[in-house]
Formats: C-alpha cells, structure tokens, sequence
C-alpha cells in the first residue's frame, strides 16, 4: 500500500468549480467531476501531509454505500464505479481512477443532516453541560460512548469557513418548510438505522454521521459523500465499552494525537509523523475491507 498522497489535483482544460478540505469539484457542462484527494483536515484546518489511498477510500466506500440504498434513496451519481470515464477525462484516467464520481449538478440544501446513535464527541460535551444534545433531553445519568435509546436528528448549517452551528428542527422548516424538512429527516434516519445494522454485522459500530441531500429538477437526492470514516464515527465493535473514548476507524486518531502536542487549532497545522500517517491509513483500509468484504 506504499504510495504518495495526492493532495492538489488540476486538470489543465477542465474548469475547477471549487476545492474543498478534502474534494475538488470539476465542471463538464451538464455534469460534475468530484475527485477525492488524500489531504485530510482536522479542527478546520488542512494539515500539510495527507494520508495515501484516502481518497480512493473514501469515494468508493461512498460508491458501496449508494449502491446499497439506491431502491429507495435516490443519489445524485451518473455512472458507476466501473464505468469508463468521459473521453475528455481520457489523459486523466490514471489519476482519476477510484477517486472519482460522475455526478449531476443537483443544488445543495442548505443543511447538515446529522445522524447520532451514540454519545459522543461535541454531542457528549453538550450533555454533560445540559442534559441534552441539540436541545433534545436525554435521560440522566448516561456514559460517554452509551448508546442513545434511539437514533436521533441534530441537524446543523453549512458553514463555508469554520464551524457549522447546531440548529433546531424548527430552524430546519424555515429553511425548508415542512414537507421537505420532515422528508430529509426521516430519510436521515431511516439511511442511518439500515447502514448501522448493515455495519454491526461486519463489526462496526457508526456512532454518528452526517448526510447531504439535493434538489434536481425537483426530486431530492442524496448527494456528496455517504457513510465513510470522514463524514462518521466508526468504532470497532469488539472494543466497544461505554464510559469512555473508543478506537475507532475514522480521522479520530488523528484528532487525538494532534490534542497531545502544542498545538493551537489554528492554520497552518502540523506535520503527521509517519507513524501516525501509516496507522491513520490502515484504519481507513480496515473500515473499507470490513464493510465491502473487498480489498482495493
């Protein structure tokens, strides 16, 4: 699995929309190109190395898990994992392989949909201070890591630079109105209750997640990245024990050494020592082996 992360991707011909903490977004006319590049972010900052294959781990976990929902969930992909690239992508294949989606250009809601099963990170913090999380009470006396009696919606906005902010379902209807508020939280849900199950019996435990939908032409569709170790939590589940952190799959190990040095959270981050690179990189491997049953 030796190989240098990709971290800056351009195309020369191919317009750059946009470039995110971790995709570029290309323009083809009527589609998009989403590419997955290796960086990885944390604390809202880029760090200066990345992590080798991320990227194609990412996207093709996100293929797996649209595949898996797509009688019912419509997504916003246009062709598969295997399917040949558009010709005026043809120089590009070799870069562009496994870390790609073809995508139409449905417009982003301006809401995180966010999944919670367990308490944990920020939802954690919240509850120790107020009993809560997101404004919902939660019965006395829970553990950090505890399961929640059930899954439950914390919605939060978008925000273009820095953190999003929790916000209410009430919110979530004045941005949506009432039909489409209630249909993205009960697909949130629904999406959530079914991959957790699907993932248990694989030996992972999602704790949390975050989901984003669009409008094309009037239908809602899923859309970005779905169910992988940057948009959840994911925790193995023969280590699980409530009452305190837990190993897990996800970029957390990373967040967790990057608490143990001096460092202020603020840009530019610090340089990953190799050791936690080549850990970071074979958890993310482990995630994708686990819950495809494949190797990449």
């Amino acid at each position: 699995m030796k190989s240098e992360p990709v971290l800056e991707i351009d195309l020369p011909g191919i317009p750059k929309l946009r470039s995110g903490k971790v995709r570029e977004i290309f323009d083809l006319g009527d589609q998009l190109l989403m590419v997955a590049t290796d960086r990885i972010s944390a604390f809202d900052v880029i760090l200066p190395n990345g992590i080798p294959r991320k990227g194609e781990i990412l996207t093709q976990i996100s293929f797996f898990w649209f595949q898996q929902f797509q009688s019912w969930v419509p997504n916003h992909l246009l062709a598969g994992p295997e399917d040949p690239l558009p010709p005026v992508l043809g120089p590009y294949a070799k870069l562009l392989h496994r870390r790609s989606m073809l995508v139409c250009k449905a417009q982003p809601l301006p809401v995180e949909c966010i999944v919670r099963g367990y308490l944990a990170g920020s939802a954690w913090k919240e509850y120790r201070q107020r009993g809560s999380v997101s404004g919902i009470p939660l019965p006395p006396g829970m553990q950090e890591s505890e399961e929640l009696p059930e899954p439950i919606f914390t919605p939060s906005t978008k925000a273009q630079k820095g953190h999003d902010q929790n916000i209410s379902f009430d919110e979530v209807r004045r941005f949506l109105g009432e039909d489409l508020a209630c249909q993205v939280r009960d697909l949130s849900l629904r999406i959530y209750q079914e991959a957790r199950a699907y993932a248990r019996s694989r030996g992972i435990l999602i704790a949390d997640t975050k989901f984003e939908f669009g409008l094309h032409q009037g239908k809602l569709l899923l859309i970005d990245e779905v169910l992988t170790p940057d948009s959840s939590r994911f925790w193995p589940a023969d280590q699980y024990q409530p009452g305190r952190p837990q190993p897990s799959f996800d970029k957390q190990y990373v967040r967790d050494y990057l608490e143990s040095v001096s460092w202020n959270k603020q840009s530019p981050g610090p340089v990953l020592p190799p050791e936690i690179v080549s850990a970071t990189a074979a958890r993310y491997m482990e995630a994708y082996e686990r819950l495809t049953g494949r190797q990449l």
